[in-house]
C-alpha cells in the first residue's frame, strides 16, 4: 500500500534579497500557505486588507523567496519514493539534499518527482526557491512579445492566478509559496497514476465509466476491483499493460438533481488495486458519484440558436452567480468556509456557480460541497481578459494543467460545463486587440477552438465544452450577440442606467452586475479613516473599478437622490445595486421561452471592497443577496411591460404546476384603493413563464407620483410604480417596533403606519455577527413584517433605530421631492 508522509510542518522562509532591512534570516513558515501569510503571522508586515496597507506590500511579489524543511526518511530499494507537490505558486526550483529534482512554472497543476536515489537515511533537507513572478514575466515578454492584457502584470504570460496582479475588485498581492499540501509517497509494484471516472445514465441504470492508468515498479500482474452499491467489477491488468477501460452498471439509481428540483443522492465508489499473485492492496481510489444526464442544447431555432442546459431531460433556466477566489490567499479557505459559502448561495436560490477564468481551479472540497448541496458548477479554464501566447513553454503548461484538473474534477455530478475562456474572444473582436496583435501572432484562439476541446473530448467526453463566455457559437457571428450563445451585459453598469437591461433578451446571460460597498461592519473592520467618506483614503482605495464611485452616483440618477452623508451613500448605493440586479433578473426570467439563464457578477469577494458581490469578504449579506433570493425564487411573480401595457408574469421553475387566482389593485400610497381586479383559476405550468395582461383601469394612473399597482398570487406579491423614487411621494416612515426573544436570536416585528418601500433591517449595525432573514420589504399602511435576526447579543427595541438600523427608500427620498 502507498505510504504517505505529509510534509506540512517544520518549514522556514528566507528572503533572498539580502538588502531587505528588518527581516530575520529565517522565519517560521506554514504549509500550505504563502509568503504574505508567513510575514503577517510573524508580524513583519501590516495586514494588506486593512486601510491602504496593500501598497506597502508591493515589494513582496517583486522579491525571490526560499522555503526549507527537514524531514526523516528511510530509503528502500524495493520501493519508489516520490515527492508530490499539490500546488506550487509559481516559478520555483526544488532541491533535495542540494540536488535539483525539478522546476515548476504552473500554479494550477500537481508536480511529482521521483527521489528514490536521492533520499538519505534519517535527515533530509528539502528546499523550494521561488522566483519573483514579475521577473519571470519580464523574461517571458521578451520571449513571446507583448500580448494585450486588460489588467496590469504578466498574468497572461504564465500559469498563475491572474487576479493576483489586481482586478477591478481585487488588490495587487502577488503571492509565492506552497499553497497546497506536499508529501512524500512511498510505494512498490504499482500505483494508480491516473483515474478517470464519470457517472452517467443508460436508460434507467447508472453507468460508471472507469479509465485507469498504472505506474509500475516491477512486472506484477494486478487486479483492479470497482465496487458501488453492492455491484462489483474486476479487471486484470497484465504486466505489459499500463491502462484499462471498463464499466460498472448500477441498477436503477436515484437521480441527482440541482437543489431546486430534487435530492442529491451520492453513491460511494471504491477502486482497489491489488497484486494479483498475493492479493496485497497496492492503492485505492474513492469518490462519491451522482447520476444525472446532461447536455447543452445549442441548436438553431426561430430566435437564433439556443444555449440551454438540459439535466435529466429537463431544460433549465439557470439561476446563477459568478464565483471568484474567496480569498487573495487561497490556502486560507477551509472546507468549512467552502461549505458555508455554497450554503449561502443555495439559500439565495442560486443553483449554479460559475468558477471564473481569472482565478483558480478550486480545491476538491468546493466541488464536493456543490455535489452535496445540489449546486451546479460551470468551470472556466483559466484564461481571462487577455491575449495568451500559444507557443512553448506556455502551451505545454496549459496542456498539463488541463489534464490534471479535468481528471481531478470530472467525477463531480455538480460540474456541468467546461468553458474555454472569459471575454478573450470578445476582447479580440471588440476591444482593440486586432491592431496590436501582429499578423500570424497567437493570442489564444488555438486553445479555445482546438487544444481545449480536443483534451475534453479525450478525457471527459460526457460533459459539454464551450469555447468562451461570451461566445456566439461561431467565429462568423459577433461574440456577444443576443440571439446566439452566452452574452455579457456590461454597458448597463459602465455607461447607462439599469433600465437598459430591458433592451436585451439574450439566450443566456453569463455575466452582468452592479456595484455597491460591503456591509457597514466590514467597512469599519477594514478602514479606519476619520471621518469615513466615499472619497476618504481607505474607502477610496477599497474601490478598484475605474471611476467606480462616479458610476455609483451616476447609477442613482433618475432613481434616487444623490446622498449627502456617508450613511446615506452606503445605503443608497447598496439599495440601487439590489434593485438593478433584481430588475435585470426578473426581466430575463419573464422571457424564459427565449432566455435560459442569468448568471450575476458576482457572488463573493476576496477582500473587503466595493464590488459587484452579493456576499462580502467577511461573509456578510449585502441587500443584493436578498434581492437574488427574491428574484431567483423558483416561483416568481413580476410585473413587466408588454405590448404598450403591463402584464403580470408568473414564472414557475417547480416540478408541479402553479394554480391560483391573481388579484391586483391600484392604490394610493395612503392605502386608498382606486381599482381592483381578479383572475380566477389561472394555471402556470412547470418550467413556464405565463403572462396575464393587466386591465386598462389598473394600468392607467391619475396621480402617478402617488399611486402604485400591487399584484398578488398566493403568497407572492409584485409592485409596479408609475415613476421613480425621486418623483414618488414617499412619506417620512412611521414605524413601530416590537422585539421578542426566540431561540438563537429575536423576532423583530415592524409595523408601518404609512407606505414604506424597500424596508431593510441592517443587522450588522446592531451586532457585526448578526444575520437577518429578509430585506427589501415593502409595506402598505397598517401592514407588519417579522424580521428574524440570529444573534448572541442582547438587544431591545431601542437598538432598532429608524434611519440607521431600519432603512428604507423613504428616508432617502422623503422631503427631497
Amino acid at each position: 500500500m502507498i505510504e504517505k508522509t505529509v510534509l506540512n510542518s517544520g518549514w522556514t522562509l528566507n528572503c533572498n534579497d539580502t538588502g531587505r532591512a528588518g527581516l530575520p534570516d529565517a522565519i517560521p513558515a506554514t504549509v500550505p500557505g504563502c509568503v504574505h501569510l508567513d510575514l503577517l503571522a510573524n508580524r513583519l508586515i501590516p495586514d494588506p486588507y486593512i486601510d491602504i496597507n496593500e501598497i506597502t506590500n508591493d515589494w513582496i511579489g517583486k522579491t525571490d523567496w526560499t522555503y526549507r524543511c527537514r524531514f526523516e526518511a528511510l530509503p528502500d530499494d524495493d520501493r519508489v519514493q516520490e515527492l508530490v507537490f499539490d500546488g506550487l505558486d509559481t516559478v520555483a526550483v526544488i532541491l533535495l539534499n542540494g540536488d535539483e529534482i525539478g522546476r515548476s512554472f504552473n500554479m494550477h497543476r500537481t508536480y511529482r518527482f521521483d527521489v528514490s536515489g536521492l533520499l538519505h537515511k534519517g535527515q533530509n533537507e528539502l528546499t523550494v526557491s521561488f522566483r519573483s513572478a514579475y521577473a519571470y514575466g519580464a523574461e517571458m515578454e521578451k520571449h513571446y512579445g507583448y500580448r494585450p492584457n486588460n489588467y496590469p502584470g504578466p498574468g497572461n504570460l504564465m500559469r498563475k492566478m491572474a487576479c493576483n496582479f489586481g482586478w477591478d475588485w481585487g488588490p495587487t498581492l502577488v503571492t509565492s509559496g506552497l499553497w497546497k499540501p506536499v508529501r512524500l509517497e512511498s510505494w512498490h509494484r504499482a500505483r494508480l497514476a491516473e483515474t478517470r471516472v464519470t457517472a452517467t445514465l443508460s436508460g434507467g441504470d447508472g453507468l460508471v465509466k472507469i479509465h485507469a492508468k498504472v505506474a509500475r515498479h516491477g512486472e506484477a500482474t494486478c487486479r483492479l476491483i470497482a465496487a458501488m452499491g453492492g455491484v462489483t467489477t474486476t479487471v486484470v491488468i497484465r504486466p505489459e499493460e499500463d491502462e484499462v477501460t471498463f464499466e460498472l452498471v448500477l441498477p436503477s439509481p436515484k437521480l441527482w438533481w440541482p437543489h431546486h428540483l430534487g435530492a442529491q443522492p451520492l453513491y460511494p465508489l471504491t477502486l482497489e488495486l491489488l497484486d494479483d499473485a498475493g492479493g496485497d492492496l497496492l492503492d485505492t481510489y474513492e469518490r462519491a458519484l451522482g447520476f444525472r444526464s446532461l447536455r447543452l442544447d445549442t441548436s438553431a431555432d426561430a430566435h437564433g440558436s439556443a444555449f440551454t442546459f438540459v439535466i435529466n431531460d429537463v431544460p433549465l433556466f439557470i439561476a446563477g452567480a459568478n464565483w471568484i477566489p474567496d480569498d487573495c490567499f487561497p490556502s486560507r479557505v477551509t472546507a468549512e468556509r467552502y461549505a458555508a459559502r455554497v450554503e449561502e448561495a443555495k439559500a439565495a436560490n442560486i443553483h449554479m456557480l460559475r468558477v471564473w477564468g481569472g482565478g483558480i481551479f478550486e480545491r476538491d472540497e468546493f466541488y464536493a460541497a456543490c455535489d452535496r448541496m445540489g449546486m451546479l458548477v460551470w468551470q472556466d479554464f483559466l484564461f481571462a481578459c487577455a491575449a495568451y501566447p500559444e507557443e512553448e513553454p506556455l502551451r505545454s503548461e496549459v496542456e498539463a494543467e488541463v489534464r490534471d484538473n479535468v481528471v481531478r474534477l470530472m467525477s463531480h455530478a455538480s460540474l456541468i460545463l467546461w468553458n474555454g475562456n472569459n471575454e478573450n474572444i470578445w476582447g479580440f473582436d471588440e476591444w482593440g486587440w486586432r491592431p496590436i496583435i501582429k499578423q500570424g501572432e497567437s493570442w489564444g484562439l488555438g486553445y479555445y477552438l482546438d487544444l481545449l476541446p480536443r483534451l475534453c473530448a479525450e478525457l471527459d467526453p460526457d460533459r459539454p465544452y464551450y469555447p468562451g463566455s461570451p461566445y456566439s457559437g461561431s467565429m462568423e457571428i459577433e461574440p456577444n450577440a443576443d440571439a446566439h450563445g452566452c452574452k455579457h451585459i456590461w454597458d448597463v453598469w459602465n455607461d447607462v442606467g439599469y433600465q437598459v437591461y430591458r433592451n436585451y433578451v439574450p439566450r443566456f446571460c453569463s455575466e452582468f452586475g452592479w456595484q455597491a460597498p460591503p456591509a457597514w461592519a466590514t467597512i469599519e473592520e477594514s478602514v479606519h479613516d476619520q471621518p469615513l467618506t466615499p472619497q476618504s483614503n481607505g474607502v477610496f482605495h477599497h474601490q478598484k473599478a475605474t471611476l467606480g464611485n462616479d458610476k455609483l452616483i451616476r447609477g442613482l440618477a433618475g432613481h434616487l437622490p444623490e446622498p449627502e452623508t456617508m450613511d446615506d451613500w452606503h445605503f443608497a448605493t447598496q439599495l440601487n445595486q439590489a434593485r438593478a440586479i433584481r430588475f435585470g433578473i426578473e426581466h430575463m426570467r419573464s422571457h424564459r421561452n427565449v432566455c435560459k439563464g442569468a448568471v450575476v457578477w458576482q457572488f463573493n469577494d476576496c477582500w473587503p471592497v466595493t464590488s459587484w458581490a452579493a456576499l462580502d469578504s467577511a461573509g456578510r449579506r449585502k441587500p443584493l443577496w436578498y434581492a437574488l433570493k427574491a428574484a431567483y425564487d423558483p416561483r416568481l411573480l413580476t410585473i413587466q411591460p408588454r405590448d404598450g401595457g403591463l402584464a403580470a408574469v408568473a414564472v414557475n421553475e417547480r416540478t408541479l404546476f402553479w394554480r391560483a387566482k391573481i388579484s391586483g389593485r391600484r392604490v394610493k400610497l395612503d392605502g386608498t384603493v382606486l381599482a381592483e381586479f381578479e383572475f380566477w383559476r389561472l394555471l402556470c405550468d412547470r418550467f413556464e413563464a405565463k403572462e396575464f395582461p393587466l386591465p386598462e383601469d389598473i394600468v392607467r394612473s391619475d396621480l402617478p407620483t402617488e399611486e402604485v399597482i400591487v399584484v398578488e398570487m398566493l403568497d407572492r406579491r409584485a409592485f409596479h410604480y408609475f415613476v421613480e423614487d425621486v418623483e414618488l411621494a414617499l412619506p417620512v416612515p412611521r414605524l413601530s417596533v416590537d422585539v421578542a426573544a426566540i431561540a438563537g436570536g429575536y423576532a423583530i416585528t415592524v409595523t408601518a403606519e404609512n407606505f414604506v418601500k424597500d424596508l431593510c433591517l441592517m443587522a450588522d449595525r446592531v451586532d457585526p455577527d448578526a444575520v437577518v432573514d429578509t430585506m427589501l420589504v415593502t409595506l402598505l399602511p397598517g401592514e407588519s413584517h417579522v424580521f428574524v435576526v440570529r444573534t448572541a447579543k442582547v438587544i431591545s427595541a431601542n437598538d432598532i433605530a429608524v434611519g440607521s438600523v431600519l432603512r428604507s427608500a423613504n428616508d432617502l427620498v422623503a422631503g427631497q421631492q
